[in-house]
């Protein structure tokens, strides 16, 4: 499950181990093209990865902190720490990769 969250919840990203959140906008095409392939996503990862949801026209504090200038913007973050990142829409295969390469 990719849980939506805002600034008032970031600690829950940073209490995971592994996390894929995903910077987006609800007038976004590409971000909606995005969202069932990470929902599927966090199916297949559960207990390895979380997977989060921000919406940055709400949490323009977090997209700054993360200098996210493009969405769909996915940050694959450690421990609370950025550890990289990957923009634009990215298909299922290329995006599993992506994690595989981060754990």
């Amino acid at each position: 499950m990719v849980n939506v969250i805002g600034s008032d919840k970031w600690s829950e990203v940073e209490a995971s181990d592994a996390a894929v959140v995903d910077f987006n906008a609800t007038w976004c095409g590409p971000c909606k093209m995005m969202a069932p392939v990470l929902e599927e996503l966090s199916g297949e990862y559960e207990g390895k990865v979380s997977f989060f949801a921000i919406d940055v026209d709400q949490n323009q504090d977090l997209a700054a902190k993360f200098s996210v200038m493009s969405i769909p913007n996915l940050v694959f973050l450690k421990k609370g720490e950025k550890v990289d990142e990957s923009v634009g829409f990215v298909p299922k295969d290329k995006l599993k990769s992506w994690i595989d390469s981060q754990l």
